[in-house]
């Protein structure tokens, strides 16, 4: 009788299993990395919202003191003129010419000397009897103002306040009204206008937007054009009503703006879009006007700051994740090697006939051992990647502490140029970690024309700290000046501070220490040479300069990588590295690269030209 098994059975093979038991691993880790990236943007979303919330406050404050101070030095104005017997005289002999000019003449020179626009005079019915403007067009002598609420307000309550557009002069200005009391009843109405396009001109120096609300929720005054008279929201009825009776924004069509509420941050903090742009809007009340001032700052240089944090901080969990799989796979592969080593030795001790299976299982040991070792080459590579990335890290140090000394010693513009340098060197080390894939694989860097006076003096910015900290002198000869290269702007920079720090360290126990770079196009190319007068390259390294893990600087300064991912580097740029000592001492570095079309040097029978 034949045995059958079953045939319903499946196994796996073990190959699956350990995929399938690897999957939690690779998913606890990109959570990580996801945690990681969160918590860096919140962070810094947070503080950048606290900094423009600090700067508005301060900015809110020095705006709101000094508008106060400009509606409250006009209060004395009433009572200077109730006790100047000619406005008095005028209210009981409105028509009697000679002291209609007199007064006309006063009001003219008290208006002088308190700087306000216009300065007039009003009788119990609303009708302008004197103005410091009477000899002007567009006065408003003869004109009746009764309707005008601050005109009103001042008959019936003793003073006004009113912003508005002026019925004659079509100029809009602030409207202070009080009523002229010493004799009952009330026999007139002493009006000042206040031009504030001076306090508007002033705001448009400060950083951000700033904006006057009126009491309607109208823009009256802004450092934007394209806001002013125009309501937060619509209006309603009564509003509109109100507006038709009084007139205050002139022939304005008050169209609402786009005005949208995201996020209320606190009482007079909200997160806005305005006009499709997000912006930060802080209020502050006035004292002497029923008005708020806001401050408009756009949340875009947040955000993007907040951005760059979320991937600094996944990048730095990533290369923490590598360094711990690093680790562990080296443990792994000592423990294996230690589990072979038994294994060979109780081979040793057996039967012949097990030779064959303690062969296999060998084969098997120094596979596990190669890809451990494979594994250990991605941990040095991610070092490598982090010295990669710490040679603009300091440069963007040194720009920074160069920043605060220039701040305190207000050179502005000085300051101005640091930032721009560091935001330029923020987008290199975006670009420079998509294009470190090109040590694993060849890939196509996008080319363009790159100035090379101004990459080596970029990446000298970059090693200025070393340079001087070793004493080594750096000479820079680029002829002509605006030699280009067809190369990738960030690839192109990090070669050269790689080359020049090479460089620096080598020459760090010579007596001399000369660092020159020289930049010469020759035959449609460009040659750069980087040269020092250190002791040279080791002849047993020469041969091998540019393979992985080959170095010459003592263990633990140096992985071998820098000048292997300089050579891909310039390959991808259509070009070509070499090495080579000196006759008269240390080592000389050329790299032959494409020149741009702008600077590719054409023998003519006048001449060389350069096109």
């Amino acid at each position: 009788m034949i045995s059958r098994e079953p045939t319903g059975r499946f196994d796996l093979p073990s190959h699956a299993h350990g995929r399938w038991r690897s999957l939690p691993r690779w998913f606890g880790a990109l959570a990580l990395v996801a945690l990681a990236a969160i918590a860096g943007h919140h962070f810094a979303m947070q503080n950048g919202l606290a900094r423009l919330r600090e700067a508005a406050d301060h900015r809110l404050d020095m705006l709101a003191t000094g508008l106060d101070a400009d509606l409250a030095r006009f209060e004395y104005l009433p009572a200077l003129l109730e006790m100047t017997p000619i406005v008095p005289a005028l209210l009981r002999a409105p028509s009697d010419g000679s002291l209609r000019d007199a007064v006309n003449r006063y009001l003219d020179g008290v208006n002088a000397a308190a700087g306000a626009e216009m300065l007039y005079v009003l009788d119990a019915a609303g009708t302008s009897l004197a103005a410091s403007d009477w000899d002007r067009a567009g006065t408003t002598v003869g004109q009746d103002l009764s309707f005008r609420p601050y005109v009103i307000d001042a008959l019936g309550q003793g003073k006004g306040r009113f912003y508005g557009v002026g019925i004659t002069s079509r100029k809009p200005g602030y409207y202070l009204s009080y009523a002229l009391r010493r004799d009952q009843p009330v026999r007139g109405v002493v009006a000042v206008k206040v031009n504030l396009e001076e306090s508007e001109r002033a705001w448009r120096m400060l950083p951000g937007n700033v904006a006057l609300i009126d009491q309607r929720g109208v823009v009256i005054l802004a450092t934007r054009e394209d806001l002013k008279f125009r309501p937060v929201l619509p209006l309603d009825a009564s509003q509109r009503a109100e507006v038709l009776r009084s007139r205050p924004y002139g022939e304005a069509g008050l169209q609402p703006l786009q005005w949208t509420l995201k996020e209320a941050l606190a009482r007079d903090v909200q997160v806005v879009s305005l006009e499709g742009v997000d912006q930060l809007a802080s209020k502050r009340s006035l004292r002497g006007a029923p008005w708020q001032l806001m401050a408009l700052d756009d949340l875009a240089p947040v955000r993007v700051g907040a951005r760059n944090a979320a991937i600094t901080a996944s990048l730095a969990m990533a290369v923490l994740l590598l360094l711990a799989v690093t680790l562990w796979q080296r443990r792994r592969a000592v423990r294996q090697k230690l589990a072979n080593q038994a294994a060979l030795q109780a081979a040793h001790d057996s039967l012949e006939s097990t030779v064959a299976a303690r062969t296999a299982q060998l084969r098997a040991a120094q596979g596990e051992l190669v890809h451990a070792g494979k594994m250990a080459a991605l941990g040095q590579m991610s070092a490598g990647v982090v010295h990669e990335l710490n040679q603009p890290l300091t440069a963007m140090r040194t720009l920074s502490e160069s920043a605060a000394i220039l701040l305190d010693k207000s050179r502005f513009d000085d300051v101005r140029g640091n930032l721009q340098r560091i935001r330029g060197m923020v987008d290199r080390l975006a670009r420079l970690t998509s294009q470190l894939k090109t040590f694993a694989h060849k890939s196509e860097l996008p080319l363009a024309p790159v100035p090379m006076a101004q990459a080596v003096a970029d990446a000298q910015a970059i090693v200025a700290e070393a340079s001087k900290k070793n004493g080594v002198a750096i000479e820079v000869d680029v002829q002509p000046a605006t030699v280009s290269v067809m190369a990738e702007e960030a690839a192109l920079g990090s070669v050269l501070v790689n080359l020049m720090r090479n460089a620096i360290d080598a020459m760090q126990a010579s007596p001399r220490r000369t660092l020159r770079l020289e930049v010469r196009p020759q035959d449609g190319r460009v040659i750069l040479r980087v040269s020092d007068t250190g002791p040279g390259i080791p002849p047993d390294i020469l041969p091998h300069l540019f393979e992985p893990f080959v170095t010459s600087k003592p263990a633990g300064t140096g992985l071998g990588l820098g000048l292997v991912i300089s050579a891909q580097l310039v390959r991808a740029m259509d070009g070509t590295l070499r090495a080579a000592n000196r006759a008269e001492g240390g080592a000389c570095f050329v790299a032959d690269l494409p020149a741009a079309v702008q600077t590719i040097l054409i023998s003519t029978p006048t001449g060389v030209i350069n096109k």
